[in-house]
């Protein structure tokens, strides 16, 4: 099986789009699935067609979703926080997906805020896209996951791995989905045999401070894929940068 591989799409459909053009996914004509490593929406103003493409591939078995820290600020926005702009929804993007992905003004969502989630709850994201994410999806050689596999993180740099990290419960998946990888990573924590495929962290953080060959965020930075013993790390922080990564896998 042939994997087109990618994270934190966050709405940007056309770099998204261009990046597999790119690596040749419209041209396989072999067995061929897609690997979104979580983050589908809340930066880009094409929310739309990401979830159109995204239903595509869905409903003809194309298409492996991992979910994400933002698929978990969604589901709280529309039921728990019953579509309320609390602060951390407008920061993170996801109110402005919302109101993308149903069609409401933000002067009526906030009167209505119970209908406003209401129309949240039963667009295709919610009622068809997020049902389908894994928390991780693992091959012969890799696993895929959105932050890092759950751990106890002991401080910034240090991390204690469970034993049973696969069966996890449900708040150890959520808190594993805001690790760095990156970090996690280099500080030891990996998958013996396998490489950890992940989004999340912003891949010029790898580059800058464990190779130190580029800024951050500077006009040097380095937002490919970033590579270490036992992770890839995928997130090219499109809104800065203007492009997706996608690697392509054999396994």
């Amino acid at each position: 099986m042939r994997y087109y591989v990618t994270a934190d799409i966050h709405g940007f459909f056309t770099p998204f789009h261009n990046a597999l053009e790119a690596a040749g996914y419209y041209e396989d004509n072999g067995e061929k699935k897609i690997v979104i490593c979580g983050d589908l929406f809340d930066r880009g103003a094409e929310a739309r067609q990401t979830q159109d493409f995204v239903l595509e591939m869905l409903r003809s078995d194309q298409i492996i979703l991992i979910r994400g820290n933002h698929e978990d600020l969604f589901c709280d926005l529309v039921t728990k926080d019953r579509g309320l702009p609390y602060n951390h929804h407008v920061h993170n993007g996801t109110y402005q997906t919302a109101l993308d992905l149903t069609d409401y003004d933000i002067g009526m969502a906030g009167v209505r805020h119970f209908d406003f989630a209401e129309a949240a709850r039963n667009t295709p994201y919610y009622r068809e896209i997020i049902p389908e994410m894994l928390n991780y999806y693992e091959t012969t050689h890799y696993v895929f996951v959105h932050g890092w596999i759950p751990c106890c993180p002991e401080d910034r740099f240090r991390f204690s791995m469970y034993e049973d990290w696969r069966n996890s419960n449900l708040p150890q998946w959520t808190a594993a989905r805001w690790v760095n990888g990156i970090d996690a990573a280099n500080a030891g924590l990996t998958v013996d045999g396998k490489t950890v495929v992940c989004g999340h962290w912003h891949c010029s953080y790898g580059h800058s401070r464990y190779e130190q060959k580029c800024s951050e965020f500077g006009p040097d930075a380095d937002f490919t894929p970033y590579r270490a013993p036992g992770i890839i790390a995928l997130d090219a922080c499109t809104a800065h940068s203007g492009k997706v990564n996608v690697i392509v896998l054999e396994d």
